[in-house]
Order: structure tokens, then sequence, then C-alpha cells
């Protein structure tokens, strides 16, 4: 993904908010921000010495951090002003009478109830009363696996021990099985739970704190809480010591463990998986991919030495901390006050209309998405985005056929990988029905149990049946893109298609330069240490030669030794062996878009403008997708659990590489932002 924005969604939906400001009002149209903004420049750096603040110096100065975010950039002003506009449509919807279609009945109803605070704080906890219940009346560990499912079912958290669902299986990306993943944990990484540095120490008591005062909202006396508390963190720790590594999790091998339910049964044999796929309804299921068996083990053996009432503590802790946002304000407060205040530095709670609104989003996405489309994406803009993909793409052939370090049987399979790519552009052929999610105006806890039950049977409901290759896996309002490797496809959703991303106004130059690179940069991750092991069908097979897979490892550790010399925060490092995927295809998505602008420079003659030329317009264009500010603490999370390096090293990090760069800043041999041996794969 060009850019993450999952941590940011999630924080929106970890809790409610505060009232909406005087300047917060929602938008009719989209406020315009050029492609190229020359007030985001500061001139007064050197370009060759320091081009992410030549880029964006003046941006990150203009635009501090809000209050309500643990970071800003360009990326998320723009998901914000979608926000907004996002807003004017539910707010319309949710005031009209009359008129409206079913789906525009569906998610007007569901804002409103989501903005009537009133009622939600009337009724507290009570909503998740009666899964509490659940929980107290197990009586042995026999129960588990039916409150497990009922819990999977209607609140689809990882958090309760393990996720449970769907996928394309890597052998046969035509086929979808179940998938039992690892999970259990709160807080964002393993490494949280067993790092012994100060800060980590420090973030593991308030923690501890944290889910005391969570037990004792509901309705705990004090020195039992935080005894629950003890016992919630015991049990994550565990789980967190059987957890691979984020790195790990970026090899698809050590994800693939296809069993049948005799293999699964033997790793957990105090679970009975037959009560819980029976009451999943996967009665039927033959085949599952266990993502981390060795968690699996780990997990079944603290059932095993663990008491029932431990057991129960743990559920309800997680239970209530999956809740917390769609219950009252004590909870919501609580929530926020360690997940955002204290992990990522983020000084107050974000709007009440935000959350409502991205909740909407996350969980009636495509009704939502409809809307969005119809008044903010025509036939022209993807018609555009279009052409520049199908150009990049032919770059890419380019660049294949030319290598002089691939053999040519690698090179076939290569060819047939770029052209089997399908481009998704904006939306999806085929809407989402929505007809079966019952939405009421007056009860918004039930409206987003049962969005979630909606989403979680419609997975599981892929199981065994053909695979619908024209699904999307972002909403069309989303700022981001993606490439899947099991689907074989990039992914460009509408909100990402908008200015100052993707500006119809603006010259060539600076738009292949930003969404020239994006769509080069997802195609690249097709190709890069992680997606070139999935095959043009999208299957996990081996198609290189021994040979050529050395020689790309070779390539890709020149661009892991570049990215572990930069500092995120303080004095820790990028953790370049995770973000290797993200850096080279903000490496080889460039190279690509570079190439793919100099066609396009014979079809429309480029100009100079604003004092520019057009190979300096690429290349600001390029940088200033990037321009952003972290807060310190988000930064640590960032460092632990982000593929993405940090904004200023998605560009300084791509330019040292590229001696087309310093050629159009006319930079000097030994500039920093040149190299004498750049790095390149693609």
């Amino acid at each position: 993904m060009r850019c993450s924005l999952i941590a940011l969604l999630t924080a929106q939906v970890l809790y409610m908010g505060l009232p909406a400001t005087a300047q917060d009002k929602p938008l009719t149209e989209f406020p315009y921000t050029p492609g190229l903004d020359t007030s985001a420049l500061d001139t007064t750096a050197n370009p060759c010495e320091d081009f992410y603040q030549y880029t964006c110096g003046g941006w990150i100065k203009n635009n501090p951090i809000p209050a309500d975010q643990a970071r800003w950039s360009v990326y998320g002003k723009l998901y914000q002003d979608n926000q907004r506009f996002l807003w004017g449509i539910l707010e319309t919807l949710s005031h009209k009478e009359n008129g409206n279609t079913a789906n525009q009945h569906k998610i007007g109803d569901y804002f409103a109830a989501c903005m009537d605070e009133a009622t939600v704080e009337t009724r507290g906890a009570t909503p998740m009363q009666p899964v509490l219940d659940e929980i107290a009346a197990m009586r042995s560990k026999a129960d588990l696996p039916a409150v497990l499912a009922k819990l999977h079912l209607s609140i689809a958290d990882n958090g309760l021990y393990f996720g449970f669902g769907s996928d394309q299986d890597f052998s046969n990306s035509s086929n979808v099985i179940a998938f039992a993943t690892g999970g259990g944990l709160s807080l964002p990484d393993r490494d949280y739970y067993t790092k012994l540095d100060t800060k980590s120490k420090d973030l593991r008591a308030k923690y501890l704190a944290h889910v005391a005062r969570m037990f004792a909202l509901m309705g705990e006396a004090p020195a039992l809480a935080q005894q629950h508390a003890a016992t919630v963190l015991r049990t994550e720790t565990t789980l967190a010591r059987a957890t691979l590594s984020v790195v790990d999790k970026r090899d698809p091998y050590k994800l693939f463990h296809k069993m049948d339910l005799i293999q699964l049964q033997a790793l957990t044999p105090g679970f009975d998986w037959g009560v819980y796929l029976k009451a999943v309804g996967l009665a039927d299921v033959s085949a599952l991919n266990v993502t981390e068996p060795k968690f699996y083990r780990a997990m079944a053996r603290h059932w095993k030495n663990s008491s029932l009432d431990d057991i129960k503590v743990y559920l309800r802790w997680h239970v209530a901390h999956a809740q917390a946002s769609s219950l009252s304000s004590d909870f919501v407060t609580e929530n926020f006050n360690y997940f955002s205040k204290t992990l990522r530095g983020t000084p107050l709670q974000q709007p009440r209309w935000k959350r409502c609104v991205a909740l909407v989003d996350a969980q009636l996405g495509e009704a939502l998405g409809q809307e969005f489309v119809d008044r903010a994406f025509g036939p022209e803009l993807k018609n555009k985005t279009l052409v520049m993909t199908e150009q990049i793409e032919q770059a890419m052939r380019d660049e294949l056929e030319h290598l002089d370090w691939m053999s040519p049987a690698t090179k076939v399979k290569a060819i047939d990988k770029l052209k089997a790519i399908v481009n998704k552009i904006g939306y999806p052929d085929r809407w989402r029905d929505y007809s079966s999610v019952a939405i009421a105006r007056d009860d918004f806890y039930g409206n987003v149990t049962r969005a979630m039950q909606f989403e979680v049977h419609r997975q599981l409901g892929k199981i065994g049946k053909p695979l619908d290759r024209g699904e999307w896996g972002m909403t069309p309002p989303t700022v981001n893109a993606y490439y899947s490797a099991q689907m074989n496809d990039i992914n460009f959703p509408a909100g990402v298609l908008q200015p100052p991303l993707f500006d119809p106004k603006m010259d060539d130059a600076p738009g292949y330069g930003n969404t020239g690179g994006t769509i080069g940069h997802e195609l690249i991750h097709g190709f890069d240490d992680e997606g070139r092991q999935f095959d043009a069908q999208g299957n996990l097979k081996n198609w290189w030669t021994p040979q050529d897979a050395t020689k790309f490892q070779s390539r890709a550790q020149c661009i892991v030794e570049q990215y572990a010399k930069y500092t995120v925060v303080d004095k820790i490092k990028i953790n370049s062996k995770l973000t290797l995927g993200e850096d080279m295809a903000d490496l080889g998505g460039m190279v690509l878009a570079w190439t793919a602008w100099k066609v396009q420079t014979t079809v429309v003659k480029p100009e100079s403008r604003d004092g520019f030329t057009p190979e300096q317009r690429f290349f600001i264009g390029f940088a200033q997708w990037a321009c952003e500010s972290n807060r310190p603490e988000d930064l640590r999370v960032q460092a632990a659990t982000d593929p993405h390096s940090p904004g200023k090293y998605r560009v300084n990090g791509v330019v040292v590489n590229l001696p087309e760069f310093g050629k159009a800043f006319a930079c000097k041999p030994g500039a920093a932002m040149t190299s004498a041996k750049p790095c390149k794969v693609w």
C-alpha cells in the first residue's frame, strides 16, 4: 500500500469523541489543493541535500498536527476532506424523510443512531450485558468452543484468542478455504509484551492500569479489577511469546499450513473443533489453513493450565475492549486515554461525526461508496487513470524484457504474471447487497452488532464457493491503494484519485510523479520480496530459477542495508526487513512512473511552470504526497509495526537511487541525494 491508513481508521473506531467544532462542517464539494503546491516548499533548503525538506518543509510548517490526530499528512488531510464530504452526504440522508433508496435509508439511519449520543449514554454498558452473561454461564472448559463461536460471529475480534475466517488457498487461489489465524493480543505487537527496556515496561504498567479501570467500569471492586488485569496481561504475554514476528509474517510460506480437521484437533486436544465449526455454520469444512501452528499449541497449553475463571476474565476483557466504542462515554474515554493518548500521543478525542462516518464506511462501505462515486468520480477520471495504468504496465514489460540480470526462463513467467494483472479503478463493477442487514434508527449498538454479523457470515459463506475475483478489499472512499498477490490485481479506490493526489487540472509531470508513482508502487508489489513468490494465477509457487532468485535477493539486500541506517525516532532505526516490500515498491514504482511519463511527453509536450522544469515538477509532484508530521509516540508504534518507512525516507531514500533526479536538480557528485552505487531491483 502506498500509504497505510489502517491505524488511522482503527483509532477512529476505538472511541467516540467530542462534539464538532465550529470549523468542522460537512462539505458539499471538495476543497481544491493543487497536485504541485508551491506553498508547501521550503526554498531555503537545498534539494540535493534534503529533498524532503525542500518539497515538504513549508507544508510541515503550515500544517501542524491537529490535536485529535497522532499523525498528519497530505494523505490524512485528503482522508479528512473525504470524511467531511461523506458527512455531508450522511447528514442529508439521515434527515431526509422521503425518496431515499433502501441503501440510502440504511446508511442514513445508521449514522443517525451513531450520532444519538444521548441514547447511547443512557444505555451505558447495558447493551453488552447479554454477551457477558454468555461468558458467565460457562460451567466448564468444554463450553469454550460454543461460546467462542458466538463471540466470533457477533464481535469478530481477533483478540478473542484467535481469528477465524476465509481466504484464498495459497496452493490454489481459485479455492476459498477456512483460515484459523493467530490473535489474542490487545497491544500493537508481540514485542510490547516481551521487551525489557524502560519504555516498554512503562507502557505495560500503564496498560495494566487501563485494563483494571475497564474492569472497574464493568462493576468490579478495585482490588478484584487489579487482580483480573494481571490475569489478562499474563495470558496475553503467554500468547505473544508464541506469535510470529512482524517480519516472519511477511513470509507466506511461514503462514501456510494446510490441515484437515484431525490435524487441527491434534494441535489443540482440549478444544472441540467439531463443536466450534458447527456453531459457526461450517460443520462440513474439511480443509483449513492454520497460519501459526506454534501459536495454537501454546494456546492449547494455556487452556489446559488455566482455570475456567481466568479464561472467563480474559474473554470479558476482550469483549469490553472490542465493544468500547459502542458503549457510553466512560468506556470510550478510558479506551481513548490508553490506546490513543498514551500509545500514540494524541491529545484529544476526535469529534463524534468522524467516528460515525468511519463506522458507516467500515460496515456499510459499498452503500456509502456508491453515494461517494456518484458525486465525486466520473468516467473521464476513471479512463484517465486507466490510461496511466496501462502506460506504467507497458513500462514494466519493457523493464522486464531488458533486464540484464534475469534469465529468459524467469522473464517469460514474470511477463505472464504482468499480463494477468487485473486493474480495478474507482469502484467495483457489482455493488454489495446489504438488504439482509437490519438497521434501526434507535439502536446504535445493535446496528454495529448486526452489521458485523452480516460481514462475518458473508466471509464464512465464501468457503467452498467459487472465488469472486471482482470483489474489492477497500471501500470506494478510501484514501489508499493496494495490490493483492492472490487475486493478482491492483486496486485504486475513487477516494485516492482526488486532488492533490490525482489532480486532473495539473500538467502531466507532477501527476505522473504522484499518481503514476502510486500505480507503479502497487504494480511492483507483485514483484517485491513477498509478491514475487506468487505466480500469475495467485498461487504460492516458485517460478524463479535458483540463480535469478539469488540475484534478486542480492539487489534487495542493497535496499535493506540502505534503509537500516535511517532513524525513525530517538535511537530507533527502521526495521528494514519489515519495510523492504514497501521500500522496493517506492523505488521501483518511481522508475516505472518516470518511464511512462517520458512516453507521455511524446503525446503532450511538457512545459516549465512556476520556475521549475518539467523534470523538476515530476519529482516535486512525487515527493509532496509524502509530506507528514508524526508525534514521537506514534513513530515508536510505527517503527514496531508499520511496513512503511516514514515519509522523509520514502522520498529521500528513493531519489538518492535515481540518477535522473540528480540530473534534474544539477546535483554535484557527493551530494547527500546522490549515490555512487544506487540500489535498483526493477
